[in-house]
């Protein structure tokens, strides 16, 4: 099989394109794929190019994605209705990762345990389906933050081929633009027990706490931010505009009162704003 030239992705910058059809040749080496499905920014645009050069053999390609404690709700219902769209066929797995042993503890390697379990579960389902390649939506970017989960994708032999075509995030959105895929601005996905200092239990009621604050920050019109549980603290971080909406709107006494609702004694505005990583700073 053949990689020929797409105009899918009309008026890019000689460099993305070089990456684009780079993306497009490793593809059509694999032969086929299936996908760990998020809905987010990178794995949206990698199914999308999957589905260009896999679609028409049918049974090559395969969407996977995992419901979880740690997994927003309306992310899962969100990633079904992208490979709807798309017309690829998709499979929710569930993951009880508060049992995998030594999750709970919220080690610095908890990522590393959930990944572990969940990409050995999407490769599981891939073999059943005979599906050989096993792919996620990983990019150069990310190996500049720590990433320990990236470790237990290598040992199992999960392939991240943005990252091996050279797309930084930037240009994932870029290209994600041309091709009008609704996800290009989408902000930066990550599991809810991200919002965990390390060595803090993770707990269920905990992460539907931080779930339900953060969907109400979502309701009032924030799009970059995060909330941070910190026991009885909710430190908030915002990303500029978000500032501006706080103020503007004098928001502070309604997000207060939601938190406070929700079991949260204390409620904290961090100035520093938001940034991916944060709770990584104390290693």
């Amino acid at each position: 099989m053949t990689c020929s030239k797409t105009d899918e992705a009309p008026n890019l910058p000689e460099i993305l394109r070089e990456k684009y059809d780079r993306l497009r040749q490793i593809i059509t080496r694999a032969g086929d794929a299936a996908i760990g499905f998020s809905g987010g920014v990178d794995s949206t645009f990698l199914l999308k190019v999957c589905a260009e050069i896999l679609g028409e053999l049918g049974e090559r390609l395969l969407a996977i994605t995992i419901k979880s404690e740690v997994i927003p709700a309306n992310e899962v219902n969100s990633a079904h209705d992208i490979t709807e769209t798309m017309g690829v066929r998709h499979i929710i797995l569930k993951e009880n990762v508060l049992e995998l042993p030594g999750f709970v503890q919220n080690h610095p390697d908890r990522c590393y345990i959930c990944k572990k379990a969940i990409f050995s579960q999407i490769k599981k389902r891939a073999e059943l389906y005979g599906i050989r390649n096993c792919f996620d939506g990983g990019n150069i970017d990310d190996a500049a933050d720590f990433r320990p989960g990236r470790v237990a994708l290598n040992e199992i032999g999960i392939r991240s081929p943005l990252a091996e075509a050279g797309f930084l995030k930037s240009d994932i959105r870029v290209v994600s633009e041309a091709l009008k895929l609704p996800t290009w601005d989408k902000p930066a996905l990550a599991c809810l027990a991200s919002r965990f200092p390390y060595y803090t239990e993770i707990t269920k009621d905990a992460l539907k706490q931080v779930e339900n604050a953060e969907a109400f920050l979502e309701k009032l019109g924030m799009y970059i931010f995060r909330v941070r549980h910190h026991g009885i603290l909710a430190r908030i971080e915002l990303g500029e505009r978000e500032k501006k909406i706080l103020l503007k709107f004098d928001l502070c006494t309604k997000i207060v009162k939601h938190l406070k609702n929700l079991g949260y004694k204390y409620v904290s505005l961090d100035l520093e704003g938001y940034r991916t990583g944060s709770m990584n700073e104390v290693l």
